[in-house]
């Protein structure tokens, strides 16, 4: 159905996603086009009964597709000390994996 989602653990983040989705989480370490199951879920709505784990639901998965591997844009971190001449600049461009969701 289309109200049908779940709630997913992976990278230490928790994602609300249903089928057909695309997210980007953390990076995975798996090549472009594999499948990727996703194990740690946390609630599943299917066709309005709501069944939430304590703390994940045994026997429940979330197949995916691989999608791309890349990189985020930078994110500049600046620091700064007032009345010292203290300045420190630098960039950081955190790591992702964008999955498409297949079944839930």
């Amino acid at each position: 159905m289309k109200n049908d989602f779940a709630v997913i653990q992976t990278g230490g983040k928790q994602y609300k996603i249903s089928a057909g989705q695309k997210i980007k989480v953390e990076k995975l370490g798996i090549i472009e086009g594999e499948a990727v199951v996703f194990d740690k879920v946390l609630l599943k709505c299917e066709g309005g009964k709501v069944t939430i784990g304590a703390p994940y639901l045994p026997g429940v998965t979330v197949e995916a597709k691989l999608v791309k591997n890349g990189h985020e844009r930078t994110k500049i971190v600046f620091k700064y000390h007032s009345k010292t001449r203290f300045r420190k600049k630098k960039g950081h461009r955190q790591l992702y994996s964008e999955a498409e969701i297949v079944k839930i």
